[in-house]
């Protein structure tokens, strides 16, 4: 009987022993001495699902910024069977030598063969992502086209930010770095386009492969908001157009530019061009000018002291001022005229951009009471800060007679000129835009909504800054001396319209080079030239504004000569291309026809047109597709629709065309466009049917009272 106890007692022993060896090593491998598992050896994972980042997009919807995917491809060089691998592999090396160009057939059958015989499943092929359409062409490679389970194609889906219009709005639009630092709307907006990443447990395959754990918990992504815009893509893009050509014609050493198109009623920006000298030649969206350069703003600034003197019942338009030789010495400063003007009115000095004449109105009114012209500047709100919806807002700086060591002898007197003080492109168009508006001045926006699938979640209104910075008869008054400006004054030459009143002021200013070397070094002087406005002048719709900014130069530079021709540009598309003034374009003085005579256009667009304006013959219109194009003939009671034929293999024939379509079509076909004229296309150089290079110049002549 002892030895079975003893039998039992070292059995007992000896489990008592094995239990303290596991505890032993399970303490070791936790505590003392833990193993690194890698991937290889985890059978299941918590994966993140990556959100789709939202669109940025037009005020039409048109995408501005969109997330493309693109493919990742690699091979699992182990799935395919030996006959076929070895029969094929000289075929697929070929196939992806040629697709990738980035190695010789031989290298990529080096690579594959050693990944076979290593065991590889992951190998990488080509030297880039790819997208849809060049995957689906991928597919088709011999060994590859037998899919995932037989021949071992791997594809890895990535989003790649892309930008449909190029570097259109490019500062404005944005984006993010490597390092996650945006700028623009990609930037400001990062936490509502980039979504809601989610989560899923997958499970490691034999292959290799990750798949979805079915019943396991998931948590589904959420997509961020698409960002809808105020801009205006054709505005945007007349915008830079205008201001390159500008650049690129000038003879003067041009460091940048920007231009702003703003709508009058809402405060909408429609277009910001900025354009930075890049060091290769030409210019490029890479500084925002618009919103973060904060300078002296030269004459352009006259318009606060104008409003400020009439607002304060100093002065009426026709008061007289004694602009004498054109120079003028007050506080140890010179003040000087390009030509002298002698005795004017306010109104002839405001149109003649008098310096000498301005700086003596803002001494002899507010020289005893300082405060009281810095007061009035300040609650016009010139200076306001916007808190804009994208980054990079610079701050201006209106002084008041309290900063002591910012304040002298000549600040007034100079302010009232445009220096002195410091403010953007920006708040001087909005300040323009509050005396067309007749005093109501509005915060400026970008964005308008955030959607997500077309349904708007969130709306962005019109928002008052200061409901009256003036009274509406001082407005009047202003608006009236903007207008004389351009018809009278330095702005007649280059702003002038002959299709409809424009209203704005020239400007010009010296940029200082910093520190004590003020506005001069070495007989070389910067300058900024601007012309700020808004149009029609009766009615008006949208404001704008150009600067350009100088190199270093001993030349002269004029806001009228630089500035002024770019702003009548933009003014001058936008009015031929508006639908609010498309009537007064089409018609012919009023004169009312039987039968009328009907640009030639897109049919969906065409046959609204007549059902619309009852056109007798124009019901025929709807027996054809929507999609296509349309012209109209006429006989002597009626107009007959039929379908326009757009030709590819020659130049087609835009003539009888709105320029909108016109540019369109002949854009869409890779050539670039110029024209002349107001109205419908009725010449086209060269001639229609042409054979005529790619990116060729297509001059168009356009004329409103053209018949068929």
């Amino acid at each position: 009987m002892d030895g079975i106890f003893k039998r039992i007692a070292l059995i007992y022993k000896i489990f008592i022993l094995i239990a303290l060896c596991v505890i032993g090593k399970i303490v070791y491998m936790q505590f003392i001495s833990p193993t690194k598992v890698s991937d290889v050896d985890i059978a299941y994972r918590n994966e993140t699902i990556e959100a789709n980042r939202g669109d940025i997009l037009s005020c039409d919807g048109r995408p501005l910024a969109t997330s493309v995917p693109y493919y990742q491809v690699r091979m699992d060089c182990t799935v395919s069977n030996k006959d076929t691998f070895e029969k094929h592999i000289d075929g697929l090396s070929k196939k992806l030598s040629e697709f990738f160009k980035n190695k010789s057939a031989a290298a990529y059958k080096k690579e594959l063969v050693k990944a076979r015989a290593a065991g590889k499943r992951y190998v990488k092929l080509g030297n880039r992502l790819v997208d849809y359409a060049e995957l689906a062409e991928i597919k088709k490679f011999p060994i590859l086209k037998l899919g995932s389970n037989r021949g071992g194609i791997i594809t890895e889906q990535k989003y790649r930010r892309n930008n449909p219009y190029g570097r259109l709005a490019y500062r404005t639009i944005g984006f993010i770095n490597t390092v996650g630092v945006g700028v623009g709307i990609e930037g400001s907006c990062d936490y509502y386009l980039k979504g809601t990443p989610g989560h899923q447990v997958v499970q490691r395959m034999l292959g290799g492969e990750w798949i979805p754990v079915n019943g396991a918990e998931s948590v589904q992504p959420k997509d961020g908001y698409d960002i809808q815009t105020t801009i205006n893509i054709d505005i945007q893009e007349v915008a830079e157009k205008a201001l390159k050509e500008q650049l690129m014609n000038s003879a003067n050493n041009i460091e940048g530019a920007t231009a702003l198109v703003m709508e009058v009623e809402t405060g909408a920006v429609r277009a910001i061009a900025n354009m930075k000298r890049n060091g290769k030649g030409g210019f490029d969206e890479s500084y925002n000018y618009a919103i973060g350069d904060a300078t002296e703003p030269g004459s352009v600034f006259k318009l606060v002291t104008l409003v400020s003197l009439l607002e304060d019942g100093r002065v009426t338009l026709e008061t007289p001022v004694d602009a004498g030789n054109g120079a003028w010495k007050h506080g140890g400063h010179t003040y000087t005229d390009t030509h002298p003007i002698g005795l004017v009115t306010v109104q002839r000095a405001f149109e003649q951009s008098s310096n000498v004449a301005f700086a003596k109105l803002a001494v002899e009114h507010y020289g005893n009471n300082e405060s009281a012209y810095a007061d009035r500047v300040q609650s016009m709100k010139i200076g306001e800060r916007f808190n804009l919806d994208i980054q990079g807002e610079a701050r201006a700086v209106i002084y008041t007679p309290s900063d002591e060591h910012m304040w002298s002898k000549t600040t007034l007197s100079s302010m009232a000129i445009g220096y002195a003080a410091l403010v953007t492109p920006l708040h001087t168009l909005t300040f323009y835009n509050a005396i067309a508006n007749n005093g109501k001045m509005l915060k400026p926006y970008f964005i308008d909504n955030y959607q997500r699938n077309g349904v708007i979640e969130k709306k962005f209104e019109p928002q008052e800054i200061s409901g009256a910075i003036c009274s509406k008869n001082t407005a009047k008054l202003a608006q009236k001396a903007l207008r004389g400006v351009v018809e009278n004054g330095t702005g007649r030459i280059y702003v002038k319209s002959k299709y409809f009143p424009i209203s704005g002021k020239t400007g010009t200013s010296r940029i200082a080079f910093g520190g004590k070397q003020g506005y001069e070094k070495n007989g070389y002087r910067r300058y900024q030239a601007s012309f700020c406005g808004f149009f029609p002048s009766d009615n008006p719709k949208y404001s704008a504004i150009v600067v350009l900014y100088s190199g270093p130069t001993r030349g002269n530079f004029y806001g009228a000569t630089q500035a002024g021709p770019v702003f009548k540009k933009i003014a001058e598309y936008i009015y031929t291309t508006s639908p609010d003034w498309e009537k007064t374009l089409d018609g012919k003085d009023g004169e009312s026809k039987d039968v009328p005579v009907i640009s030639t256009g897109r049919t969906k667009m065409q046959q609204t047109i007549m059902a619309e304006l009852n056109i007798k013959g124009g019901e025929n219109a709807n027996k054809f597709a929507p999609q296509g194009w349309m012209e109209f003939r006429r006989d002597s009671t009626k107009v007959i629709a039929q379908k326009y034929p757009v030709v590819t293999d020659s130049l087609v024939s835009v003539v009888n065309m709105g320029l909108k379509d016109a540019i369109y079509l002949l854009e869409n076909q890779g050539y670039k466009v110029k024209f002349s004229g107001h109205g419908r296309v009725v010449k086209q150089t060269p001639e229609a049917g042409s054979k005529v290079a790619a990116k060729s110049v297509i001059n168009l002549q356009l004329a409103e009272n053209e018949t068929n």
